[in-house]
Formats: structure tokens, sequence, C-alpha cells
């Protein structure tokens, strides 16, 4: 008896965990639609420098459950820039694997496809944030919320 009880709470317990979405049961979700709205430059840690993006610039970026889609378009460049892949958030970071892109992006990949963020997560809005080997922030994108 004691047995069938335990079992049953155990198996009640990992069913209960299996319904939270997130570290905490309303905590933001990255999943949807983002796009660019400015850039940070750091002192290590604080901001020192806001970079707004320049007329006609556009990024978005696309997240589904566990896959990342972005696109970018600069007036200025006659060939549109995008990669696919998938993507990762736990704690403070979000890890991102490209998995095919642009002609350029692929070439990029040839020498980096994973890439890892310090995350800033709210409703409306994220920041990934690039840290160097140390530990410092050095530069981030900010994005809002589109969908």
């Amino acid at each position: 008896m004691k047995k069938s009880v335990l079992l049953f709470t155990f198996i009640l317990v990992l069913l209960m965990a299996g319904s939270f979405t997130g570290p905490y049961p309303n905590s933001p979700s990255i999943e949807g639609t983002w796009e660019l709205e400015s850039f940070y430059n750091y002192d290590g840690e604080n901001v020192i420098d806001t970079i707004e993006k320049s007329d006609g610039y556009r990024q978005v970026k696309m997240y589904s459950k566990e896959k990342i889609m972005w696109t970018r378009y600069v007036p200025d460049e006659p060939n549109g820039r995008f990669g696919y892949g998938s993507y990762k958030v736990a704690d403070n970071s979000l890890v991102e694997v490209i998995e095919y892109g642009d002609d350029d992006m692929m070439k990029a990949l040839d020498t980096m496809r994973n890439f890892t963020f310090e995350l800033i997560l709210n409703e409306d809005s994220f920041s990934q944030i690039t840290v160097d080997a140390d530990g410092n922030r050095t530069f981030s994108e900010n994005y809002k919320r589109i969908d």
C-alpha cells in the first residue's frame, strides 16, 4: 500500500512539474515575433552608448517552441540576410544554434554555429547581450515584441 501511494505521489509531482512553461509559472516567454529597436555598447557592466537603427533598417526574429528564424534588411545592401536554427533559454541565457542561412551566414557558420548571449527577457521586450571571455558585457541587440 505504501509503495502504491508513493508511486502515485511521484507520478502526480511529475505531471504537475511538466505543466509549467518556465522556471516560474507566469514567467515571460521568448516565443513570438520580435523586431530590433536599438543596440547598446557596454563598458563591461553598464550601458555607455545607445545606437538607434538607421532609416529603413529592419531585423526581425521569430521564435517557435524550439526553432528560430531571423531576417535583416539593410537599404544599402542588395542582398537580404537570414538565418534558421534552434535555440534554448536557460536561466538568464539564450543559446542560438544556426543551421543555415544566406551566403554570408553560411560562410560565417564555417567558424561558428553556436551563439550564447546573456538574456534579459520581459513580456514585451528582450535584450541579447554579448559577453566577452571574462564575463564582461560588450554589446546588445534590443528587441520589442510585435506578435
